[in-house]
């Protein structure tokens, strides 16, 4: 099972679940993990019966909510000490140290790191790269008003010192653009769809899917994602 890690205190979990679906209809399985503090999949994943900790399936993605380490998955999935989680691909959704090291995000397959720029979002996020103790690969993903060189600047200089090696790619999602009426809409009738999306924001979609997954092919998932 491979990996995949979003770090920040930025709300990202309707990003996570968009690519999720993608790669689901791609045929590969996939697990989506909120560690997050604030547990939103308990909101806006429709469950039958939701506990404190559970898995539930949505829209072909099984979401693990509630589950404070990838062991006590394990251990709900009543898996062996030796036993292979059976799904492809596991997205981890964290904003907090913690969850980084119960969910071994150090030797996860992919690292993106999700902000935007209020200075909660960026000084809470730089907290948590802070205690990492080894250097890691990540993509940085803005979210932005404006995307003013200034914000990018003033992220670089908080950033400076840390053991981070930053992916030369990096994302910008344009807030003010419809997006975020189009998501809560997709909350309100428990669905999936990137249709009434803005195209920027489909568009990063679409990379995440590929870079986490290349061997689907890029003219797959754009495939997928025009049908979604």
């Amino acid at each position: 099972m491979r990996k995949i890690g979003f770090i920040g205190v930025y709300d990202k979990i309707d990003l996570i679940l968009c690519i999720a679906k993608i790669l689901t209809m791609a045929g590969q399985k996939v697990i989506v993990a909120d560690a997050t503090i604030m547990q939103k999949c308990k909101y806006v994943v429709p469950a039958i019966n939701p506990t404190k900790s559970y898995i539930t399936e949505y829209e072909g993605i099984d979401v693990a909510v509630g589950f404070d380490s990838i062991e006590n998955i394990r251990q709900y999935l009543g898996l062996e000490e030796n036993e292979e989680m059976q799904y492809d691909i596991m997205l981890v959704d964290t904003d907090n140290y913690d969850t980084v090291v119960d969910y071994s995000l150090q030797s996860a397959e992919r690292l993106y790191y999700l902000t935007s720029f209020d200075a909660y979002s960026l000084k809470k996020g730089i907290e948590i790269l802070e205690r990492l103790q080894v250097p890691l690969h990540m993509t940085k993903i803005f979210y932005s008003k404006e995307m003013l060189k200034e914000e990018e600047d003033y992220f670089d200089f908080l950033s400076l010192g840390l053991k981070i090696v930053w992916d030369e790619n990096k994302l910008y999602f344009l807030l003010e653009n419809g997006d975020q009426a189009a998501i809560i809409e997709n909350q309100r009738v428990s669905k999936i769809k990137l249709k009434n999306l803005s195209n920027s924001y489909r568009e990063n979609v679409i990379f995440l899917a590929n870079d986490i997954d290349s061997q689907i092919g890029e003219r797959k998932i754009r495939s997928i994602a025009k049908n979604l």
